[in-house]
């Protein structure tokens, strides 16, 4: 094999550790294990996306992760050398601190296979460095990051459906060739938090795929690396991303652990809260209440029907948040500021917190309106609002105090089914109070009891019974209405 070839065999230098490793070109030899690499795309919308290169992540003989990047015009050079789990020697790269939207590694510099670079794969292997390590964490910790582009980390629990499939019954995945295939939706119950949805994407989706149909039994323990937490309709889910992977029961320590764990707390497997999984379930304002105070406390998400019934006046019906995560700014000397994202300079947004008064058949209550549920109660935007109560008035929205919108007040006496948030402060606050993220639909209260003088019947007579009766809803309409006249008489 001549000189010039970029990937040879059986050279060797003085290793430098990831974390001495400078911003700028260095000469100095890095000694690793290439644990995986996947492309790098520029997303562009409506398509597939345009190749930038190669990206690697690489570990050394000190535990140190750090992300590696091969340009598109050298892919063709290095690309078939490249082999997972193997030991390679690099010397001559570019260590650049251009800021990158998502990190995999513990190393903030991206390493880059320059001009001058010479790879080299070791055909000795190095029993000390990991051949695995993984950044797992907590469900507190997605969720303090959520939505943040920052770090992507690893999760780890175990399986509760697998595309809506209960795994008593051996889930059959999708292996059509059409969008559908394209992903995998798991429901996996964590250590410490309630189950999660954990959508699995093209590769990710395509490995898990051919790892749970190839084993031998159901498996029940799922590791995914780097993923993203995001909310999607007021729920934390985990999205893979191109660089993740996907590791089932025995197929590292991780996983085994997690089954030890499993089989010395066969109890965690009933610690499932219906409501996190597959859809929110609807309850009344009392089966919410109900919930609270017999149940341990965590982050729950339900649905449930109410009638406005009026908004509380005289308190500010936004907050200034951050633009990037939503969260309520801090103001500091001379800039507003981001407790969550730590950004001093943080870009402000008006969003809703308006408290409405609620009922439904049985109790009442204050649901708190925030972000985006305002913006579906209402049709507009806080900004929008904000802005043309100023240019009505004149002066400047800092200086004005700008009363809750006529559209909010317009909103009493409608029936709408709203997606509620439980926190751990709603299983110690005496007070009945909740947070809607997001309004389902328009709804209608439900009876709030049958007729005396009609005998009991079964599904099937009752459905016979409203198809006969004819007139039957307008009848249910009139009953209603009466309700509401007695409400507000």
């Amino acid at each position: 094999m001549s000189k010039e070839t970029a990937i040879r065999t059986g050279e060797s230098s003085p290793p430098l550790l990831f974390r001495q490793v400078s911003p700028g070109p260095g000469d100095s030899t890095l000694q690793f294990r290439l644990l995986h690499f996947w492309d790098a795309r520029k997303n562009v919308k409506g398509g597939p996306g345009i190749i930038l290169g190669i990206e690697m992540l690489m570990i050394d003989a000190e535990g140190t992760l750090a992300q590696g990047f091969i340009g598109q015009n050298r892919r063709n050079q290095y690309e078939k050398e490249l082999q997972r789990g193997s030991i390679y020697t690099l010397t001559n790269y570019y260590a650049s601190n251009n800021k990158v939207m998502y990190h995999v590694a513990d190393q903030r510099l991206v390493i880059c296979i320059s001009h001058a670079s010479a790879l080299s794969k070791d055909e000795k292997d190095i029993e000390g460095i990991l051949r695995q390590r993984f950044r797992v964490r907590s469900f507190t910790e997605f969720e303090a990051n959520c939505d943040l582009r920052g770090d992507l980390h690893d999760v780890v629990g175990h399986l509760k459906l697998v595309d809506g499939q209960a795994l008593h019954e051996r889930p059959v995945l999708c292996t059509n060739d059409d969008s559908a295939s394209r992903k995998v939706m798991v429901h996996l119950q964590l250590k410490d938090g309630p189950v999660m949805n954990v959508y699995l994407w093209d590769e990710a989706a395509e490995s898990f795929r051919l790892k749970f149909d190839g084993s031998a039994v159901t498996p029940t323990v799922l590791l995914v690396t780097t993923v993203n937490p995001k909310r999607l309709g007021g729920k934390l889910c985990l999205s893979s991303m191109s660089s993740s992977r996907v590791f089932l029961d025995e197929e590292v320590d991780h996983t085994k652990e997690y089954l030890a764990w499993l089989a010395t707390n066969p109890s965690i497997t009933s610690l499932v809260n219906p409501v996190e999984v597959v859809k929110a379930e609807t309850l009344t304002i009392g089966e919410i209440a109900a919930f609270l105070k017999h149940q341990p406390a965590q982050v729950a998400y339900f649905d449930s029907i109410a009638t406005i019934d009026d908004v509380k006046l005289g308190t500010e019906w936004y907050y200034i948040a951050c633009k990037d995560c939503q969260t309520k700014l801090n103001r500091g000397p001379t800039t507003l500021v981001c407790p969550k994202c730590r950004n001093e300079d943080a870009t402000a947004v008006a969003n809703y917190r308006v408290e409405l008064s609620v009922y439904d058949n049985d109790e009442q209550c204050t649901f708190i309106i925030l972000g985006d549920a305002g913006k579906d109660l209402t049709g507009r935007k806080a900004t929008e609002l904000i802005d043309a109560y100023v240019q009505e008035n004149g002066g400047v929205a800092a200086e004005l105090e700008v009363p809750v919108p006529q559209c909010f007040i317009d909103t009493i006496g409608q029936t709408k089914k709203f997606r509620i948030k439980v926190t751990d402060y709603n299983f110690t606050s005496t007070k009945l109070s909740f947070t809607a993220t997001k309004i389902v639909s328009a709804a209608e209260l439900p009876p709030k009891n049958p007729p005396l003088q009609t005998p009991p019947v079964t599904e099937v007579e009752n459905t016979e019974l409203a198809e006969s009766s004819g007139g039957g809803p307008s009848a249910i309409e009139d009953q209603k209405e009466a309700k509401r006249t007695k409400r507000s008489g």
